[in-house]
């Protein structure tokens, strides 16, 4: 893979190739993306969208709206430094071209920023709920009405494709959904490849997928322009990864790893002596201890620690893309970035004290089983309506649901399109708008 065509401006719908000495100085491509993504209706809906406690009261913890923003902010230090690095390797870029270290840190940024823009209500369990309804529940009656992949996509619901979905789907007379640059749009792509094959290698990039059936043709367009490596045989479709997209992957590990423990702190679910000694593990190299010492108060311990396990983390994921970057560009590299980090036990520990006293936690785990139920309800109440719609036998019950749609229903649809507006219109709902829709499906005015 060559960087001049990894960092392509190109949009959906261009008739002519956009060249990065003709860009506005002042506002480049990549940063109107990240404007784009900031100003949707999308983005906006994540600010009532669980991080890790659904519907919580509290204003301590994180939603999936302060999460992508931290997780941007990160993304854009980590793009910036590389992107330092790449253009004194390669100057070409910027004295041919025109890149500029920043255009790094916008483009990461920006994928970043969107990173979780596809995720449905209820964190990961909303995911799984979705899935289950089509593979255990009543959807499984679609099953012979779908080709293979098709099914697929609805078994194993996946937000990072749903979220490529959102940025690119045309609809409501707007064309190209956000029209991203082509360079946006494969960093934000974590995981290029269709539903199935599964898992078909141990490779990070074959971990999940990042598009449906419904975007693959466009997805494959994306993936040419930027020159991403085939890895899919005969008609399965694959690429390797785009470079930048490792930057976005950690990013999004550093803030999960750092700031979901600080959120269990903050909530009285991992004492305060235990997080500092597990922080303190992650930086000891790099503390002050003068100015540590004279912090008197835990929080301002725990910021500080914070900060320094962040910045700490960054310079070790820049540091392993630089020593990396040959085989990534060439699609060797097969695993996150900081899988190969000095502080990866320390990580680990990290992680491993969140999944038992936050992920698994009773407050965590009643509110997700409610969520579970929340969108089966309404999957079930969807995709029955859409079914009858589309087959002459609307019930007035199916109607009403169809007309409270904020959404119209397309005039025409086949069954795998029909469900994918199902899912992907419920996907969209914030936790507080999933609950209130039950409610009123239910007659619990």
């Amino acid at each position: 893979m060559q960087w001049e065509q990894l960092l392509s401006l190109q949009k959906q719908g261009d008739k002519k190739k956009r060249i990065r000495v003709e860009e506005d100085q002042t506002r480049s491509g990549f940063e109107v993306d990240y404007d784009r993504i900031i100003f949707s209706a999308a983005f906006r809906s994540l600010q009532d969208k669980t991080q890790v406690i659904p519907l919580s009261q509290t204003s301590f913890v994180h939603t999936r709206l302060t999460h992508s923003l931290e997780v941007s902010v990160v993304g854009r230090s980590l793009g910036r430094q590389v992107g330092s690095a790449i253009i004194n390797k390669h100057p070409y870029l910027a004295k041919v071209h025109g890149f500029e270290v920043n255009d790094f840190g916008a483009i990461v940024a920006a994928a970043s920023l969107a990173h979780d823009i596809g995720n449905p209500p209820f964190g990961h369990s909303g995911e799984k709920a979705i899935g289950s309804y089509f593979k255990d529940g009543k959807g499984k009656r679609f099953r012979e009405l779908l080709s293979e992949k098709e099914y697929q996509d609805l078994i194993d619901f996946e937000g990072n494709a749903n979220g490529f979905k959102i940025l690119t789907e045309s609809k409501n007379g707007v064309r190209g959904g956000l029209r991203l640059t082509y360079a946006t749009l494969g960093a934000f792509t974590k995981y290029p490849k269709e539903s199935l094959p599964k898992k078909p290698t141990s490779h990070i990039a074959d971990k999940k997928f990042g598009f449906f059936q419904s975007e693959r043709s466009f997805f494959e367009e994306v993936a040419e322009t930027l020159g991403l490596l085939k890895r899919g045989t005969g008609q399965d479709l694959s690429y390797c990864r785009h470079p930048l997209a490792y930057l976005v992957e950690a990013a999004d590990d550093i803030c999960y790893t750092i700031i979901d423990f600080e959120d269990g702190i903050n909530l009285g679910w991992i004492a305060e002596e235990t997080a500092l000694e597990f922080l303190i593990n992650l930086v000891k190299d790099r503390i002050n201890t003068e100015n540590y010492t004279a912090l008197t108060q835990t929080k301002d311990r725990l910021a500080y620690l914070r900060s320094l396990a962040i910045g700490t983390l960054i310079s070790e994921a820049v540091e392993v893309f630089i020593a990396n970057e040959e085989a990534i560009l060439k699609g060797d590299f097969s695993e996150a970035l900081l899988d190969h980090s000095r502080y990866k036990a320390q990580i680990d520990d990290i992680i491993s004290e969140s999944i038992q006293k936050i992920y698994r936690s009773h407050e965590v785990v009643e509110k997700e089983i409610a969520g579970y139920n929340i969108l089966t309800t309404l999957l079930d109440a969807f995709t029955t309506a859409c079914e009858n719609h589309f087959n002459g036998r609307a019930t007035h019950f199916d109607t009403l649901i169809l007309r409270g749609l904020d959404t119209p229903l397309p005039e025409e649809a086949t069954t795998y399109e029909y469900l994918m507006f199902c899912c992907s219109y419920i996907a969209m709902l914030t936790d507080g708008n999933a609950l209130q829709l039950f409610r009123k499906i239910k007659g619990d005015l």
